[in-house]
């Protein structure tokens, strides 16, 4: 695998976008792996606003999945959380995100992770063309997954992560027919769950939303204190833990 060199005086940013409902420990793990093997000085995960491909399912409140997201990366000086697309009306494309990301971090150099399902479609995603000139594209998946880039596409790495075999589907399954999530997930996401009801009895397999909405933070303002399938839906991943956006 090919890693490309550092561009002089700019930042390498890694944007990991999903659902995340929940994030998980895959979802930490890709971040940091991808952060180690490109160099990346700052991971920022963005929770999708409206997923166009989950549309007429039951996706949790994008302010839980927010929460979760702040919660579960808090830890992590690297890593931070953005708002743009959960604040922006309309559908989550990646081509949105990363446009965003462009006008609010002039700076940078984007690195978008994504999972190995996501990057097999990536070619029918809405501004398909113009993502190559937006990102460098990071494929994960689990070890022994045959992984291949797109074709005609010189801007995708690929990079094997064996924490990619948790799933969120999987985490919300356990969670509505009784069984433990922990260690599949952060502790403060399993306390987050219980805390809000999320995903419990059969009719909530798909998402499970709960009734009591999480307190909402002011726009742009990150829900904590200061410390990746893929937007396309994951199209499916400092010294201040902050939201970017």
């Amino acid at each position: 695998m090919k890693i490309p060199p550092r561009t002089p005086g700019r930042l390498r940013l890694g944007v990991m976008g999903g659902t995340f409902d929940p994030i998980h420990h895959g979802h930490l793990v890709a971040a940091s792996e991808v952060a180690s093997v490109f160099d990346l000085d700052e991971v920022v995960f963005v929770p999708t606003g409206e997923p166009w491909q989950k549309a007429g399912q039951d996706v949790s409140d994008a302010e839980h999945r927010y929460l979760m997201t702040v919660v579960a990366t808090a830890s992590n000086p690297r890593f931070t959380v953005s708002r743009v697309d959960i604040d922006r009306n309309g559908p989550t494309y990646t081509v949105d995100t990363l446009r965003d990301l462009h006008r609010l971090r002039p700076d940078a150099e984007l690195f978008f992770i994504t999972g190995a399902d996501a990057m097999a479609e990536i070619i029918t995603w809405k501004g398909a063309a113009e993502l190559w000139r937006l990102a460098r594209f990071v494929g994960v998946t689990r070890p022994g997954h045959v992984l291949s880039a797109p074709v005609g596409s010189e801007s995708v790495s690929l990079l094997n992560v064996p924490a990619m075999a948790i799933s969120s589907t999987d985490c919300r399954a356990r969670v509505a027919v009784g069984k433990p999530v922990w260690y599949l997930v952060p502790d403060g996401v399993v306390q987050y769950i219980n805390k809000y009801g999320l995903y419990r009895g059969p009719e909530r397999l798909d998402a499970g939303a709960s009734s009591a909405g999480p307190v909402q933070p002011p726009a742009g303002e990150c829900a904590s204190s200061p410390a990746f399938a893929p937007t396309e839906s994951t199209e499916t991943p400092h010294s201040a833990h902050r939201s970017t956006a």
